[in-house]
């Protein structure tokens, strides 16, 4: 069997569950301005926290979406930095 866990898969993933949040935060965006049921703040930090930080953080500003949100404005980049500085950690330090 072969790893599961290459770099390309990896790669992959980080692309897809960035898209995935830019394309979450449109739609939650498109919602709101129809008065329709809107996806859950969990929801959306769930996709930055599954890695999806620079989708979620890109679509915020691209669409001036949650951008009024102080947990959102400091929160998201906050699990951003974390993820990158526990990925430098894994990578330079064990």
């Amino acid at each position: 069997m072969d790893k599961i866990f290459t770099v390309q898969n990896i790669i992959i993933y980080l692309i897809i569950i960035n898209l995935i949040g830019f394309l979450a935060m449109y739609l939650d965006k498109r919602k709101a301005k129809k008065g329709k049921w809107r996806t859950q703040e969990k929801t959306l930090f769930g996709i930055c926290l599954l890695g999806g930080g620079i989708g979620t953080i890109a679509g915020m500003y691209t669409f001036r979406h949650k951008t009024q949100k102080l947990a959102f404005t400091l929160g998201m980049p906050a699990i951003l930095i974390l993820e990158i500085a526990i990925f430098l950690y894994f990578k330079f330090v064990i």
